[in-house]
């Protein structure tokens, strides 16, 4: 795939569509990686020559599970066992960050359904909230090997996006963010976005693979525009 790469210090990789554009995916990385670290996946796996493809990078910030090492981080992370102590004030900044990239997107001319929210462990728990809780109705949210943050923000907080197409992927031998947790978000978002879909990947740890790039591909072409 032919397509132009732009990118700042600060902003994001952008990856033009090398046909007409008609959807752009957001993606959102894990902790400690950067937007080059899925670009690979974007002109590989995940490539389709009508979408743009945005990759924004987190600010690097001291993480207490990591000793306070600074590195690129969507939000603190306290502990991994149990996600009652979470960085509200981090999260909401990174959702109010993915909400100012759709709307510069729609202020370029791409309908908000055609918009495509999606992360990795903690940049799918980021694009998880950013999509339920956006004030636009999007295309769809791509959520992998993650959880819904600030849980008991919803339903409440979800109110254009009730029956916008979910897919979450979890590995069943995940041992960074384990397995019931993504399961548990499925089933507390099925109860306000029936429309969500959670697909098992048996004894696959904190990564991705084959299959689950084939099941993202096709989530994206079932509702992208045609």
């Amino acid at each position: 795939r032919e397509a132009v790469v732009s990118t700042q210090s600060t902003g994001p990789i952008v990856i033009e569509p090398s046909a007409d554009h008609k959807a752009t995916l957001i993606f959102l990385h894990g902790l400690g990686d950067t937007g080059h670290g899925w670009s690979d996946a974007m002109y590989g796996e995940l490539s389709m020559d009508t979408f743009k493809y945005i990759l924004p990078t987190a600010p690097s910030i001291p993480v207490p599970l990591n000793m306070g090492m600074k590195m690129p981080a969507w939000y603190d992370i306290f502990t991994l066992s149990e996600f009652d102590k979470e960085d509200e004030a981090g999260i909401k900044r990174s959702v109010k960050y993915v909400h100012d990239l759709i709307d510069s997107e729609v202020s370029k001319g791409t309908p908000s359904e055609s918009i495509f929210v999606g992360g990795f462990s903690q940049g799918g728990a980021i694009a998880l909230y950013s999509g339920l809780a956006c004030q636009k109705k999007l295309g769809g949210v791509i959520a992998l090997s993650c959880y819904l943050p600030l849980r008991n923000a919803f339903p409440s907080s979800c109110t254009l996006n009730k029956d916008t197409p979910i897919l979450m992927c979890h590995g069943s031998s995940d041992p960074v963010v384990q397995f019931r947790f993504g399961q548990m978000s499925s089933i507390l978002i099925n109860g306000f976005n029936p429309t969500i879909k959670f697909k098992t990947y048996p004894g696959l740890t904190h990564g991705a693979c084959a299959e689950e790039f084939r099941d993202i591909k096709q989530f994206m072409t079932e509702h992208s525009p045609k």
